[in-house]
């Protein structure tokens, strides 16, 4: 017994020890990671205030705005992103994007011009943010061995979520100090002096990139000349780009005139709507929850360690999850998870004077004062934003990872690959659905004004039930039989 203890622990430690060997590209890449996630992620969470605060949108303009402009743009070029990517190289995909978001950023941090700050900076930085997710994996996949490959990509998922809190804790420091910076007369905001640590963070990828070496590849095959390749494929840089994303449109266009006479589509394409609504409430921590928490809360209220939960939870919780449930069928467990996640989103709507006790006692104390660094009484809400980010991440957990195995479960022997593509879907339709966020603030959830918070979360909570009563409700149709899984 104790051999096999031994066993099975030196057998862990090789999972990680099996790293130490690795080419310097992936530990870049691992690093590159973590920038590009924190910078986004900052920027992510103060785009709506900057939008309202600085640039003198409505609730309803920056929510529509967001959700409907910046963050299904980012989606589109996100699937045009791959190919580029193919057609130009690794390193300079990196080096492209970086240099969009960059002179995005800084037009954001200089102009308060509505017009000037959308054309010049939103919309560009979608395409810079957009060109560094499909990159990423691909730097993932190249710069690992094949015994490498699964440790990496768990280590890629873990670091996105250390950015996430990272990024959380950023946006609150930034915020709660309140710096008087004056830059020759110039005096950003709080939200202009965020974007500026999110351009600080931009800016240090560009020598993390340059050490990354032309060509490299930890497989044992030959080194590919991303350089070369693309001169010949496309003539010249710009031009190379332009051909790729023409030839990914009708790639994309020929995609889905193949699938769209199979029934499978359909199958699929429905359950990516109803995981729509549970990303939608996923990307309302960005969009709604700051704002939310600022009104009811006060300006300084730490809504970006509030948020990191999520991301605590799943990095601790995510593989022992996988673990336990790997023999299960993946459409039970997305069911099983979308339930527990709207389940959590319920808690919001509830009356704080049930949460006072608690607020009061051992956690909300423990919450307020240790985690938080609050000063005083703790007001209920944060025991029930801890609360339903502790469950609402439990769901995701079991649901999240799920999702892209059962796309590849209900394909069609050969066309894994054409399904798979399709997983950007659910981001999308949350992306739409959380458009209509402003609406709901300005109605439940005004600046100035009486509020009916506990309207505005009830709403999102049934939000996110259409999902699991969407998936159990069209089962018979949705569902097929997934090989080797308990149902």
């Amino acid at each position: 017994m104790l051999a096999g203890v031994a066993t099975g622990l030196r057998g862990f430690i090789a999972k990680f020890t099996v790293l130490k060997g690795a080419q310097r590209e992936l530990k870049l890449t691992f690093l590159i990671k973590f920038l590009i996630y924190t910078a986004y992620s900052v920027t992510n969470k103060t785009m709506v205030l900057w939008l309202s605060k600085d640039l003198g949108f409505s609730d309803q303009a920056s929510g529509a705005l967001v959700g409907w402009v910046w963050a299904p743009a980012m989606t589109i070029f996100t699937l045009l992103a791959g190919s580029i990517t193919d057609a130009i190289g690794l390193r300079r995909t990196f080096f492209l994007g970086v240099s969009i978001c960059t002179v995005a950023r800084s037009v954001m941090i200089v102009t308060t011009n509505p017009s000037l700050a959308l054309a010049c900076g939103v919309l560009p930085l979608a395409i810079g943010e957009a060109l560094g997710t499909p990159v990423l994996l691909a730097a993932t996949r190249r710069y690992s061995t094949v015994a490498q490959r699964s440790i990496s990509f768990s280590i890629i998922y873990m670091i996105m979520n250390v950015g996430y809190i990272a990024a959380g804790w950023i946006f609150d420091y930034v915020r709660q100090f309140n710096f008087h910076v004056n830059l020759f007369g110039f005096q950003p905001s709080s939200y202009q002096q965020l974007f500026m640590v999110s351009l600080v963070f931009e800016i240090v990828l560009f020598p993390v990139i340059y050490f990354l070496r032309r060509g490299a590849d930890a497989t044992n095959g030959p080194v590919i000349d991303q350089v070369s390749r693309s001169r010949d494929a496309a003539g010249s840089f710009l031009s190379g780009i332009w051909e790729t994303v023409r030839q990914s449109a009708m790639n994309a266009a020929h995609l889905f005139r193949r699938l769209i006479g199979q029934s499978g589509f359909y199958r699929l394409l429905l359950f990516f709507v109803f995981i729509g609504f549970l990303k939608a409430i996923f990307l309302q921590m960005d969009y709604v929850f700051p704002k939310f928490g600022i009104r009811e809360l006060g300006a300084n209220a730490p809504v970006g360690k509030l948020s990191a939960i999520n991301a605590i939870v799943i990095i601790l919780l995510v593989p022992f999850v996988g673990a336990l449930t790997q023999k299960y069928a993946a459409y039970r467990m997305v069911v099983i998870g979308g339930v527990i996640c709207a389940a959590g989103v319920f808690i919001m709507a509830l009356p704080t004077e049930w949460f006072v006790s608690a607020a009061n006692g051992v956690f909300g104390q423990w919450l307020g004062h240790a985690y938080l660094g609050l000063q005083g009484s703790i007001h209920p809400y944060y025991v029930m934003s801890a609360l339903y980010l502790i469950v609402f991440s439990i769901g995701e957990a079991f649901y999240s990872p799920r999702v892209y195995e059962y796309a590849a479960a209900i394909a069609p022997p050969g066309q894994e690959a054409s399904y798979g593509s399709l997983a950007y879907l659910p981001f999308l339709v949350g992306k739409l659905l959380v458009g209509t966020g402003g609406w709901l603030l300005a109605a439940f959830c005004p600046e100035q004004g009486p509020r009916n918070v506990g309207m505005m979360w009830l709403i999102f909570a049934l939000a996110a039930s259409v999902a699991p009563i969407g998936l159990i409700l069209f089962r018979r149709y949705i569902r097929v039989p997934e090989a080797g899984r308990q149902e």
